[in-house]
């Protein structure tokens, strides 16, 4: 066991009522756990000012002089301590107001004292609130700092003495017991090559820097460790899988491909379909499970290379499924897979939650005796009595929606892995795709069908309403459709919902006086009464669809060109984005309308401007991450692997090239990291990643 282990409690000034707030405050559980806990800034002390040179009230500063007068005033919690603090060119104000009968029986009148701390100005004098003290006992040595780290604290660590400089002390106690027990994570060579600073080292100079360059160097060399050996991690995973889930070969490009391809596809692929096809087609000749992350924009075509790859199973004499994560949208791939199966000859069944038991017990009897080619479904098909006979290919769509367990489900029967094709249409940024999905291959969708045009997208406050729905009413006049969408919050639903009400009674007085019809549509209504709202919407009966966030996916109503969000500060950037995808699927003009209310954080107005400005869904993405950070954006599911110590995603995308470069090409020469020249870089890989990521050793 390293020393490194030991729990923080036996740290010499921690002791166990410190160490069980240090456990819940920060997680800081053993020594390694403070190694590792790095200043989050510091500050340059290596300037002392006068009091007459203070002209700087943002940020903290030092300056040194002599107490000249102490007094309490007040009673009770208004019971403060004032301090006059002179040099010999002026005086300021110190003010403390907690741990007062401590202070004022520890600072003393006439001495001499180093004050560190952020000067307020209030009209013409300068205060200090508790500021650091340091008393200066030799008269005439001035102590020298250079760079002074601050370590994040709270209320419950200030109050037993561990603010910044508290946490600073126990870092130093820290340092100065270890000697040899800092191990080297990197091999001699990376270290050369990188010129990286010793581990050893790297700790003192990211907690006590020399100088500036050091501590950049300390750094860098920390953020390219973190991102180094989640990326090996991940890359390993891949290595793993290919070597140990042999899967089946689809040589044949056989004549149902061919059929729809040449007869009944009806347009050209674009370069990018392409592009994946040709990605899928390699996958599934190599002998191993294809594994592979298809990302496009909304609209981009993602569900024609689903059907082709279903197509391309099915030559090759294998079932598919395609698992979605609601009805809608299962229904919509149903739909569309069903169109093109009566072309050529394919058997598709729907299998959802609502599926009548005595035709969910066909389809069962069917599937296992090998006489269904697709299944289309929900959650319903990781159910334990759904068997196949000849599981070729796996299809989830919206993947994020589900875990890593839930899909494995659907091939936990199966002696030979099928092949997966995951998909999304929520664009995520290629540095947190590569790492939250690094054992996956990507493919991108970057380009959209020959005739669609960009949303026009602006911008407007609730009082310009008015003007909104007169445009409205000359596109409706054309035969067009619009869709009215109001926020669905979950934490509110009734309000919501009476939201949704109030604006349908408003939208029916302005318009259905004109001859226009109006749908509604909620997550309230019964499935049949949804079906019924969007068949009449999609078959022109209607007009106006009226509705909450439930036709952000599974409406594909091409004959809809404007898109109204209501409270459109309430969403995401993501949902957003979503939203008015629904719009412009056909080769009209198309326009969305973001309305607002007039009080808007600054968060939310970044999100309605790139979405004025921005169209590519990549682009969006990325400012989605700066917002809101990884975790969010993937969800609780897989946020924890991204809990990131010291690097960023964001900021440190050169750094992650980098790293994930140099993990894939130890991997290529050297996969079980048993050459001797790996030996630091296994033995911290052991310890500290495989098994907390639950992905197997290196062998």
């Amino acid at each position: 066991m390293s020393i490194l282990d030991t729990k923080i409690e036996f740290l010499k000034g921690v002791g166990p009522k410190r160490g069980s707030l240090l456990n819940q405050e920060l997680s800081v559980y053993s020594f390694l756990d403070l190694l590792t806990f790095f200043p989050y800034r510091y500050v340059d002390r290596s300037q002392i000012y006068t009091i007459s040179q203070i002209n700087n009230f943002d940020t903290d500063i030092q300056i040194i002089g002599y107490v000249k007068n102490k007094k309490e005033v007040g009673v009770g919690r208004k019971k403060r301590l004032f301090i006059d603090f002179v040099d010999s060119t002026g005086s300021v104000n110190i003010l403390f107001f907690k741990g007062l009968n401590w202070l004022n029986k520890s600072i003393q009148i006439g001495a001499r004292y180093l004050i560190f701390g952020k000067p307020q100005k209030y009209g013409t004098k300068i205060s200090f609130i508790h500021p650091e003290m340091e008393l200066l006992k030799n008269s005439s040595k001035t102590p020298t700092y250079n760079l002074y780290p601050i370590y994040h604290s709270t209320e419950k660590l200030h109050s037993i003495g561990l603010n910044s400089k508290g946490i600073s002390k126990l870092s130093a106690q820290l340092l100065s017991l270890l000697k040899d027990d800092v191990l080297e994570s990197f091999s001699f060579n990376m270290i050369r090559d990188y010129n990286f600073l010793e581990r050893s080292k790297a700790f003192h100079e990211i907690h006590f820097p020399t100088d500036t360059k050091t501590l950049s160097q300390a750094i860098y060399r920390f953020k390219f460790e973190e991102l180094f050996f989640l990326q090996l991690a991940l890359l390993k995973q891949k290595f793993l899988r290919r070597q140990k889930f042999q899967s089946f070969v689809f040589e044949i490009v056989g004549d149902k491909f061919n059929n729809f391809y040449h007869n009944h596809l009806g347009f050209s692929l674009t370069n990018a379909q392409k592009k994946v096809m040709k990605e899928i087609r390699q996958d599934v000749l190599t002998g191993f499970q294809m594994n592979r992350l298809l990302q496009g924009d909304v609209g981009s075509g993602k569900t024609i290379v689903a059907i082709m790859s279903i197509i391309l199973a099915h030559d090759n004499g294998f079932q598919s499924c395609l698992m979605a994560p609601t009805e809608i949208l299962a229904n919509q791939h149903f739909n569309n897979i069903s169109k093109i199966a009566y072309n050529i000859g394919l058997k598709v069944v729907l299998l959802t939650g609502k599926t009548k038991s005595n035709i969910k017990k066909q389809i069962l009897s069917d599937l296992s005796n090998n006489l269904i080619d697709v299944v289309v479904g929900t959650h319903a098909l990781i159910q334990e009595n759904v068997r196949f006979q000849k599981l070729g290919l796996v299809i989830i769509d919206e993947q994020h929606k589900f875990g890593v367990s839930q899909r494995a489900q659907l091939w936990k029967n199966e002696k030979i892995m099928p092949h997966v094709l995951v998909m999304t249409a929520t664009p995520i940024p290629r540095t947190l795709a590569m790492t939250a999905y690094g054992d996956l291959d990507v493919s991108v969708i970057d380009e959209l069908p020959p005739g669609r045009k960009p949303v026009l997208t602006s911008h407007k406050y609730d009082k310009e309403i008015k003007g909104v729905f007169e445009f409205v009413y000359h596109e409706l006049k054309k035969g067009k459709q619009v869709y009215i969408v109001y926020p669905l919050i979950e934490e509110s639903k009734m309000l919501d919902y009476k939201n949704l009400q109030d604006g349908y009674e408003n939208v029916k007085a302005i318009f259905e006086t004109k001859g226009f019809k109006i749908s509604i549509l909620h997550g309230r209504l019964k499935k049949e009464e949804k079906e019924l709202e969007m068949k009449k919407f999609l078959d022109k009966e209607t007009q106006i669809m009226v509705a909450t966030t439930v036709i952000e996916v599974g409406v594909d109503v091409p004959n809809a060109t404007i898109m109204i969000i209501q409270n459109a500060e309430k969403f995401g950037l993501s949902q957003l984005h979503q939203l008015r995808g629904r719009v412009g699927r056909g080769s009209d003009k198309s326009y969305c309308f973001l309305v607002s209310s007039n009080k808007l954080t600054n968060d939310a107005k970044i999100r309605l401007k790139t979405m004025v400005n921005a169209h590519d869904g990549f682009e969006i993405a990325e400012v989605d991450l700066k917002l809101r950070g990884p975790g969010d954006i993937l969800g609780t599911r897989q946020s924890g692997l991204l809990n990131l110590k010291l690097s960023s995603l964001v900021k440190d995308h050169a750094i992650l090239n980098s790293a994930r470069k140099e993990a894939q090409n130890l991997l290529e020469s050297d996969p079980d990291l048993s050459h001797p020249s790996n030996r630091n870089i296994r033995h911290f890989f052991l310890k500290h990643h495989a098994n907390k990521l639950k992905w197997g050793s290196v062998s």
